[in-house]
């Protein structure tokens, strides 16, 4: 049966759905037809205000002014211009519900959703109404589409979108780029950063009480809490070093590593000599899971 099956209202700058009708058909070429409809909606820029994707047994019309966009799917067998004629109506009902400045605030999908009642009586009336009743509407559609005539597509066209959406790049073999990994954590490592977290929240405890103190009263002990909150700072950069890979590895580690030996030998006094230790032994720990924990290269796997 010719009828129009889904509609949805899109933002056209990014995409954003705003509104859609909430229609559960299982068939299997329809839900890729959804698929394809969503891959569609993030490059609506890069197309005029009317189009047509054909496929297999349906067919997407857009129609678009301004930064609204409405969007159907429809049997293949659906007249065309009854097609644009529904999302005109629709795309003018949306207008005349909202303003302009609320749909280009929205920052969730379907903040609109409230309008699928509208969406659900328009579809429901080109479903089972005759183009004879709507004769004179048909004709400016019509008239329009023949000066005006809809970018025509495939849904096979929208494959690679498709694809990106799904988190899948497609790369070719002429081309291909190596992409890479860091190691996978090991339990020494896990330990490190605990060890390191905790140093670092040691440090920043002691630079801020002590701060409190200084700024107050005694003025010389400046010095210290600076060397505490670089300490603190050394033992972030530290575990930031360990989890993400970085250009120079070697050459930070060891100007971090040298920055906690530092500080921690000013802070003798404050600090006993096991405590010190204690800080300059997770700081070396640290390093060396930062120098031993390599990239691992992922070889491509050609889009699949």
């Amino acid at each position: 049966m010719s009828m129009i099956l889904f509609a949805c209202v899109v933002r056209v700058r990014d995409g954003l759905p705003l509104s859609a009708s909430t229609d559960f058909h299982l068939n299997k070429d329809f839900l890729e037809c959804r698929k394809r409809l969503k891959a569609l909606s993030l490059i609506l820029a890069q197309y005029p205000d009317r189009g047509t994707a054909t496929g297999r047994g349906f067919s997407i019309h857009f129609h678009s002014s301004g930064d609204i966009a409405c969007m159907g799917i429809c049997s293949s067998s659906y007249p065309t211009v009854m097609a644009f004629c529904f999302l005109e109506e629709l795309h003018w009902k949306f207008s005349a519900s909202y303003d302009t400045t609320s749909t280009s605030l929205a920052t969730r999908p379907y903040a609109f959703l409230e309008f699928d009642n509208v969406i659900q009586k328009v579809k429901y009336h080109f479903n089972y109404t005759s183009c004879s009743q709507m004769k004179n509407n048909l004709e400016k559609i019509q008239e329009d589409l023949k000066f005006h005539p809809p970018v025509l597509l495939k849904l096979e066209d929208t494959e690679l979108m498709n694809g990106m959406i799904n988190g899948h790049i497609e790369v070719h073999v002429g081309s291909e780029v190596p992409s890479y990994r860091m190691q996978p954590v090991t339990p020494l490592g896990i330990l490190s950063l605990v060890l390191n977290i905790m140093c670092g929240a040691l440090n920043l405890i002691r630079g801020v009480h002590l701060a409190e103190y200084s700024f107050q009263e005694d003025h010389e002990g400046v010095g210290n809490v600076i060397a505490f909150l670089l300490s603190f700072l050394a033992c972030i950069f530290q575990c930031c070093l360990f989890l993400f890979h970085s250009s120079a590895k070697k050459m930070k580690a060891f100007v971090l590593i040298f920055s906690i030996c530092l500080c921690n030998i000013y802070l003798y006094g404050l600090r006993n000599i096991w405590q010190i230790l204690f800080h300059i032994g997770v700081a070396s720990l640290s390093s060396y899971q930062i120098l031993t924990r390599q990239l691992m290269e992922k070889q491509s796997d050609f889009g699949v």
